[in-house]
């Protein structure tokens, strides 16, 4: 069944998600870009003080293509305790170089997952790379959330043929970017491992304050949607 990521920002926003209830607490910082890093030593705060509950997830950053800034950036965040680090496959840069030189990092636990934006058309022959590299998952997410959600982004041809990919080649699959109420049902209907929000939980706008009704809203919407498709 298809679960959901919340995006928070603070500790006390990861409280609020967890006592709602989510699948997946998202770590980052809305303010510095699409996949924008809160500080290393705040997000080990935070994962000293969840302690228990819902696997956590967190962002290193909107960061260039280069091995050599990146393999330190997952190490740093990895240390933290986080069980999934995130990784912005930007634009540009050396993909082939960042996947095998995070590949060792995969090789020792460390929980790599891939996000890949809609909205700058990626080749999906980069998935089975990123399994062969020992990635546990990829997300398709957005990086320019002004001009809408993930489905104004892609086709529906494309988001069938990301989540078919993905899961064919064993990993997690994510879909994200500025979704909305209208977008859980065709969403779901494709059957990723997670939907994720932010701007929905927050009445809009990604950098407000998360909206425990909205949360609460999204969360209900989600688990109900899925379980009736699972039933069915």
């Amino acid at each position: 069944m298809t679960g959901m990521l919340a995006s928070v920002v603070s500790l006390a926003e990861a409280l609020q998600v967890r006592e709602i209830g989510v699948d997946i607490i998202d770590l980052k910082n809305p303010a510095q870009g699409a996949l924008g890093a809160l500080p290393v030593a705040e997000v080990g705060r935070i994962v000293g003080c969840l302690n228990s509950g819902p696997p956590v997830s967190a962002t290193i950053g909107d960061v260039p293509m280069d091995p050599d800034v990146v393999k330190p950036a997952v190490e740093a965040m990895a240390s933290t305790g986080v069980d999934y680090v995130k990784i912005g496959f930007f634009p540009g840069g050396d993909w082939g170089g960042v996947i095998c030189g995070l590949s060792p990092l995969a090789g020792r636990g460390v929980r790599l997952v891939a996000v890949l934006f809609g909205d700058e058309s990626p080749e999906l022959d980069w998935i089975k790379e990123l399994a062969t590299a020992g990635f546990v998952g990829a997300m398709l997410d957005t990086r320019d959330k002004s001009k809408g959600s993930l489905r104004q982004a892609c086709s529906d041809d494309f988001l069938r043929a990301f989540v078919s990919e993905t899961r064919g080649r064993g990993l997690l699959c994510g879909l994200a970017g500025s979704l909305r109420v209208p977008d859980i049902a065709p969403l779901l209907a494709l059957k990723p491992d997670y939907l994720g929000f932010r701007g929905a939980l927050c009445g809009g706008e990604r950098t407000d304050a998360l909206d425990s009704e909205s949360v609460r809203a999204i969360s209900n919407l989600v688990r109900g949607e899925a379980s009736s498709r699972t039933a069915a």
